[in-house]
């Protein structure tokens, strides 16, 4: 980590009496790290460590970084229903193995999507490692697009790929990509050719002390949020939610997937379906199956999702896993984006509601699943 970070940077970050941070390992192998790392070379207190003592249960809790698991951090962090003390200006958690990560603000979320790219979009000024300039970035398929705005703003190497490490890894075998992520949480670097969830949690505090490095003795620091906030203003927004519809009849959900490909052959039906749903939501200009060939092996995977893009750069996929015996689940990702710098402040909910009523209706989802709500909105 020494030889990809500037240590130094990030220790006057921490050392600032402004700064104050926390990392939850939830029990998994990433809190035997984290002394070494965060309290021994970069000197934050020990306190900034929250569940860093591996268990073999992982303290009988789930060890998934996100909103709904991370419980303990995301009270710290202040977005938790009841909050009193002031939160901290920086925080991260990871997963069992250490691989998966989730990055916080005071108050504030992260997400997956929107970290890579703003981890992307810093990377050259930032960390060293990166000095020369990125090879190229990567995203899985269902991540939301905010990676690719910034590819094509920096004029860098982009690669869509489906879902499962194996494809980002081809690609930084072969010299292609520096950076890569998925919504799930994953977030990754060529430096090991694999998601490291400690890699991010440092690539953020390097961004943080970048933004930071002529402001220490200023009144405010630049922030999690006032980051991502202008990384917005500069690119646009890319309003994101993922619902899950899980156990689903497995001929349900094969059905459903059937009906939308059948439907995307036909745009002018499709765009005729969506107004009269709702008048304000972009027509769909192109729709498919999506398929990937490698460009490095060229193998072809086909099958792996249905996309329907806007006009307006939004974007709604469709992912069938786990036709077996226990029942199929339906993966619906829906995927505003916002170029208005009046409407980037917007809550996510409000933002994505028309096009989450289009998703619903068009695929016909209650009819197919009979579910009126899915089991789990990321």
């Amino acid at each position: 980590m020494k030889s990809i970070f500037d240590f130094q940077a990030i220790q006057k970050l921490i050392s600032s009496p402004k700064f104050s941070f926390c990392y939850d390992a939830l029990h998994g192998v990433g809190g035997a790290y984290a002394k070494p790392i965060f309290v021994d070379e970069l000197g934050a207190q020990e306190n900034s460590l929250l569940n860093c003592v591996p268990k073999e249960d992982f303290g009988g809790g789930h060890p998934d970084p996100n909103l709904t698991y991370a419980k303990e951090l995301v009270a710290r962090m202040g977005l938790g229903k009841t909050s009193t003390e002031e939160p901290p200006e920086f925080g991260a958690a990871a997963d069992g193995d250490a691989d998966r990560n989730m990055v916080l603000g005071k108050r504030f979320f992260v997400t997956p999507s929107d970290s890579v790219a703003i981890i992307a979009a810093n990377a050259v000024q930032s960390i060293p490692y990166f000095s020369g300039g990125l090879k190229g970035v990567a995203r899985s398929m269902p991540t939301s697009a905010a990676l690719d705005v910034v590819a094509k703003n920096l004029n860098l190497k982009f690669f869509e790929v489906p879902t499962g490490w194996k494809f980002f890894g081809n690609l930084m075998d072969a010299g292609m990509c520096s950076v890569c992520g998925e919504e799930s949480f994953g977030t990754g670097s060529d430096h090991i050719r694999e998601k490291d969830g400690i890699w991010a949690v440092l690539a953020w505090l390097s961004i943080l002390a970048y933004k930071n490095k002529d402001n220490l003795g200023g009144e405010k620091l630049v922030s999690v949020e006032d980051i991502v906030r202008q990384h917005w203003s500069t690119y646009g927004r890319h309003y994101y939610t993922r619902y899950d519809y899980e156990n689903v009849d497995a001929a349900s959900a094969k059905e459903l997937m059937a009906y939308l490909v059948k439907l995307e052959s036909s745009l002018s039906e499709v765009n005729d379906i969506i107004k009269g749903i709702r008048s304000d939501v972009s027509k769909v200009v192109h729709a498919d199956e999506f398929e990937y060939k490698d460009p490095v092996d060229g193998s072809i995977s086909k099958h792996q999702g249905i996309r329907y893009l806007f006009e307006d750069g939004s974007r709604l996929v469709f992912r069938l896993s786990g036709t077996g015996s226990e029942g199929a689940t339906i993966r619906l990702y829906i995927e505003q984006y916002e170029q208005d710098p009046s409407k980037i402040g917007r809550e996510s909910q409000d933002a994505l509601a028309p096009l989450v009523e289009v998703a619903l209706k068009l695929s016909k989802m209650q009819e197919f699943t009979g579910r009126s709500t899915p089991t789990v909105i990321t």
